[in-house]
Order: C-alpha cells, then sequence, then structure tokens
C-alpha cells in the first residue's frame, strides 16, 4: 500500500473551514492539545429533518471585530474537554472539512469561547495524526496567506 505524503506546516497557519462558510480562519497548531476547538458565539441548538444540528456566529477575523458568519453544522456530540488552563468545561461538538492549501480532511471541532485568545481555532494533535500533517514549531505561514482575506469575507457574506 502507498504512503500517504506527509503536509508540513508551521505552528501558525491559516485554514478554510468551507462547509461552515469560512474561506479564511488563522489557526493555531497545537501538538499539545487533543482536539480542536473553534471559536463559537450565540450557540443555538435546532432540529432539522429529525437530526440535531448546532448554528452558531464567529467573527473569523480577530481585528474586524465587525465581520460575523452564521454556520450551521450537523451537531456529533457533546463532550467534556479540559481547557489548557485546567477547567473542564461541556462543549458541542462537530464534524467539518477543514483545508490548508491542497490537504483537505475532515475532523471533529469543538465550539467554545476563544474571544481571549489570539487564535479564532486550535488545530489538535488527532486532526493533525489523521491528517498527516507535520508541525515544524519554528516557522510559521508554511502554506502563505490567502490573498484579501476580508474581500473573502465580503463576498461569501454578499452570497448570503
Amino acid at each position: 500500500m502507498p504512503k500517504l505524503k506527509k503536509t508540513l506546516i508551521g505552528w501558525e497557519e491559516w485554514c478554510a473551514l468551507p462547509n461552515l462558510g469560512l474561506p479564511a480562519v488563522k489557526a493555531k497548531i497545537d501538538t499539545g492539545a487533543k482536539t480542536s476547538a473553534l471559536h463559537a458565539e450565540n450557540i443555538k441548538i435546532f432540529t432539522k429533518d429529525g437530526q440535531d444540528f448546532v448554528r452558531f456566529d464567529i467573527p473569523p477575523l480577530k481585528k474586524k471585530e465587525d465581520l460575523v458568519v452564521t454556520c450551521e453544522a450537523p451537531l456529533v456530540d457533546r463532550r467534556a474537554v479540559t481547557s489548557s488552563n485546567g477547567e473542564r468545561e461541556k462543549r458541542y461538538v462537530i464534524n467539518t472539512q477543514v483545508e490548508f492549501a491542497d490537504k483537505v480532511f475532515n475532523a471533529e471541532i469543538t465550539l467554545t469561547s476563544r474571544h481571549k485568545m489570539a487564535f479564532r481555532m486550535l488545530m489538535g494533535r488527532d486532526a493533525l495524526r489523521k491528517a498527516r500533517i507535520a508541525v515544524d514549531p519554528a516557522k510559521s505561514f508554511l502554506l502563505g496567506k490567502p490573498p484579501g482575506v476580508v474581500k473573502l469575507y465580503k463576498d461569501v457574506l454578499k452570497e448570503e
């Protein structure tokens, strides 16, 4: 069986979550964290076609708080997660597509408030392992920055 190619990324990278309508999110890559986490506000659970879904808002760009995207995804689970400061918190879990340049994979992501954190997203080791992604902790943005990030969001919001 052929070996899958590993992708090398830095400790911070831009990624996309296309199923959530998020074309560019700056993520901290954290091999010390088991699970991935995404900043979410106004989290609401609802039922659609007999399945539980979660709807939430995210201001995806730290320096553009007025830009807010409303996302929806099927609810996978609700589980206890221990944060880096040792607090346990019950979080909603979704499974969604993640793109790092040409690497596309599905990942379980917990929803939580990261308003005090520098990054809207934290990519944990479970997702990195599954996607066969290696991290160079001495490098940043090995995959580059998507051009016109603010314009990308203005285009997304026009489509809604």
